[in-house]
């Protein structure tokens, strides 16, 4: 909307200093043409916008104008702007919303505590894009047309026509009843009914959206965490799946985790080793993710997968024996 982008410009201005039309274009994701719209509509509205020419010309706000902004005290300014540093600023196709949202925050608190906020701010950093064993963390993307087009329907209360290309089969068009969105993980999902069933789409593998003008049929109120429990239950509930009891290294828990669907229980034992209770989507998934550790991981139960290991070792063993 115009009006968000016009308090977009003069928060940039108050921050920033003396910017060019150029500059001002980036950061609105707008065309140059447009902020020289912008800038004649705020000095007719009053707002001391002025240009100055040369090299290092561009434009400013008069000094001392302040904008009117419902004031933040420091911790919730921080909590906001730490929340608004992470990878998670894509979510729902909303990063550029939150970019001007973190401009409104800073500018809403007193001139005394904007250096402290953005300098504390600095010091907290959320989901970087590698861990420690510089692993990238792969976040899954969905075109912004068509997230602004889900955004829009599970908001609206209105169906949702879907092209949806399900594992393993060809993508097809589904009408669907839009309950929310979650991420997990980096993954995004709809949560909706068709024809009354529950559904649960990844977000990346929605082609193409549309939102239909018919009301959904969903309740007016929803718990979206509750619900996302239970169709977590049912999803690890499913008739492939295999629960594995395993020793592993805690050095090497979170890679184990990073290949498992889900943890049923975990607990220390005595020789330092963690004993966990972890659900795979079969059995080849469950051999090939602790054949990746090594010695560091030893599966417990069921006996099927022991079994399994031990005969992918002994044929390892064999491929490398001396023969001379």
């Amino acid at each position: 909307m115009r009006a968000d982008r016009l308090v977009s410009l003069v928060l940039l201005l108050r921050r920033r200093g003396r910017l060019t039309a150029d500059t001002l274009a980036r950061e609105l994701d707008v065309s140059t043409r447009t902020v020289l719209r912008d800038i004649e509509a705020l000095s007719a509205a009053g707002v001391p916008v002025y240009a100055e020419r040369g090299r290092h010309g561009g434009f400013a706000l008069l000094p001392g104008f302040r904008t009117e902004l419902t004031g933040l005290n420091h911790e919730e300014a921080l909590a906001l702007l730490t929340a608004g540093s992470g990878r998670g600023e894509q979510a729902f196709g909303l990063g550029s919303a939150l970019a001007s949202a973190m401009r409104k925050v800073v500018d809403a608190l007193p001139e005394s505590h904007q250096a402290a906020a953005s300098d504390a701010a600095q010091r907290f950093l959320v989901d970087p894009e590698t861990d420690l064993l510089s692993r990238r963390l792969v976040t899954e993307e969905v075109p912004g047309a068509t997230m602004i087009e889900v955004r829009r329907a599970v908001l609206a209360g209105h169906k949702l026509r879907i092209h949806y290309a399900a594992t393993g089969q060809a993508p097809q068009w589904r009408t669907v009843d839009p309950i929310g969105l979650v991420t997990a993980r980096d993954r995004a999902y709809l949560l909706a009914t068709r024809s009354g069933a529950d559904r649960t789409y990844r977000l990346s593998r929605v082609l193409a959206a549309e939102e239909l003008p018919e009301p959904a049929q969903r309740p007016n109120r929803v718990d979206l965490d509750r619900i996302w429990r239970e169709r977590s239950a049912r999803f690890l509930s499913g008739s492939d799946h295999i629960t594995v009891l395993v020793r592993v290294n805690p050095a090497r828990r979170e890679e184990l985790l990073d290949t498992a669907l889900a943890v049923r229980a975990e607990q220390p034992e005595a020789d330092g080793r963690l004993l966990l209770e972890v659900t795979f989507q079969d059995s080849r998934h469950a051999e090939w993710a602790l054949w990746q550790l090594g010695t560091d991981a030893e599966a417990l139960a069921p006996q099927s997968l022991r079994t399994s290991l031990r005969e992918r070792a002994a044929a390892i063993v064999a491929r490398y024996e001396d023969s001379s």
